[in-house]
């Protein structure tokens, strides 16, 4: 395997266990009517990443690919918003099993953030060529 197929399943497995993190995390959440809401849409936000990860890799075009990454940059940060609310109220016990999500998840949003503009400069290499 090269380094640079390597580096992407590296970052969809961490997307993946961002995943499984965020379940874990809604899974523990109090059963209150805001845990419950909490929990459905913190499933739906936290998972969708890795979902739209493997959506990008087939985009159809420099600009597809873009456009994917912000879609699942998005739900990061609505994920993040999230697990500050829970952490805030507090919705869980395990606040230590909260502060790694936002741990992840403010790294995984700077690694999109990061790819996103470097996918912006291709695209204007390729406009000037």
């Amino acid at each position: 395997m090269n380094k640079n197929t390597n580096k992407k399943y590296d970052l969809e497995d961490r997307l993946i266990e961002f995943a499984v993190l965020i379940i874990k995390i809604a899974e523990n959440l109090k059963n209150s009517r805001a845990g419950n809401h909490i929990a459905g849409q913190i499933v739906r936000s936290g998972t969708s990443p890795s979902l739209n990860y493997g959506e990008a890799q087939s985009a159809e075009s420099l600009s597809d690919f873009i456009h994917k990454f912000k879609i699942l940059l998005k739900e990061l940060r609505e994920t993040r918003v999230a697990l500050k609310i829970i952490k805030r109220i507090p919705l869980i016990d395990d606040i230590e099993l909260v502060d790694k999500g936002i741990t992840e998840c403010n790294e995984l949003i700077s690694i999109f953030v990061k790819s996103i503009d470097t996918a912006n400069k291709n695209t204007k290499k390729d406009k000037n060529n």
